[in-house]
């Protein structure tokens, strides 16, 4: 089934501890499609500007990513990121930031894409998540993500998308500011209180918790990978990894045991692209890697 994502496209430059990229591609739709395409049909939404050095068709080469919902907007300057990661590779500081056309308007879906029946909301302003949300007819699933920027700055608008979406992903801390709660679990029953039925918190290097609203839980370590070298965009495709799969799932896609492994899915992507600098791992890495980390994290957790 058709999975509909829309989200930023982006130019970074990375620095680790292992070495730095200049003027590479990034970008929340970007590395999002990437890890959902080895699932399912991706529809991709975004859009950069006209000085965009990058070609995305040939990115994408061979890839289920349909590019309709990519605009080239004239005029306009493409969005920017610059970070350090620090010998912590968990310790990230944003060196800068371009919004560039991200500070637009959005893009229209297609209507061709219009009725796609999964949609995946990566992270911007959640006003703009609810107007795009708004130009689908009728999705099955709708999952979204958000920061800390929107939760400190847009509540009200924050707590509008909430009320009409089905699950919600983001990271510990963004649980924690969200609901005042620093008890993980206790913040992510509040956050389904505010509308999603699921609500997945990412750890980082401690794994994924996983909330429904009918009070259950699960916990997933993340997978242990010696050979990091730039987390960015993980989260991203941790995020395609999950939702591909749940959107090839079309008999049960809500069921508790099709989101547990999705998360497991997700994990699994995530401990590749990080591997290497931008989406460089998808190289030599493919479905196969992906099964097989799939499989060793459950052996992980069986006891």
């Amino acid at each position: 089934m058709n999975l509909l994502v829309t989200g930023s496209i982006g130019i970074d430059t990375v620095k680790t501890p292992f070495g730095v990229r200049e003027d590479c591609l990034g970008g929340s739709v970007v590395y999002f499609s990437m890890a959902a395409s080895f699932f399912t049909p991706v529809r991709f939404v975004g859009v950069v500007g006209e000085d965009c050095p990058f070609d995305l068709k040939e990115v994408f080469l061979g890839r289920d990513v349909d590019l309709a919902g990519l605009e080239v907007r004239k005029g306009s300057k493409t969005f920017r990121w610059a970070g350090t990661y620090h010998e912590d590779i968990n310790e990230r500081t944003t060196d800068n930031v371009e919004l560039n056309v991200l500070a637009e308007a959005p893009p229209k879906i297609p209507a061709q894409f219009q009725d796609s029946k999964y949609v995946f909301l990566a992270n911007t302003h959640p006003g703009l998540q609810i107007e795009l949300l708004g130009q689908m007819s009728e999705p099955k699933l709708v999952v979204a993500d958000t920061m800390n920027l929107w939760i400190e700055n847009e509540p009200a608008a924050l707590k509008g998308l909430l009320a009409k979406i089905d699950g919600l992903v983001l990271n510990d801390s963004e649980a924690k500011l969200l609901t005042g709660k620093q008890n993980l679990l206790t913040a992510a029953k509040d956050i389904i209180k505010m509308g999603p039925s699921f609500v997945v918190v990412k750890k980082g290097e401690h794994g994924t918790l996983l909330v429904t609203d009918d009070g259950d839980f699960f916990v997933l370590p993340a997978y242990p990978t010696e050979d990091v070298k730039d987390p960015t965009g993980a989260g991203d495709t941790f995020a395609g990894g999950m939702m591909g799969y749940l959107a090839g799932q079309e008999s049960c896609p809500k069921t508790k045991c099709a989101i547990r492994q999705s998360i497991a899915y997700g994990t699994a992507a995530a401990s590749l692209a990080i591997e290497d600098f931008s989406l460089n791992r998808w190289q030599k890495a493919g479905m196969v890697d992906i099964e097989r980390r799939f499989k060793q994290l459950r052996t992980m957790i069986q006891f």
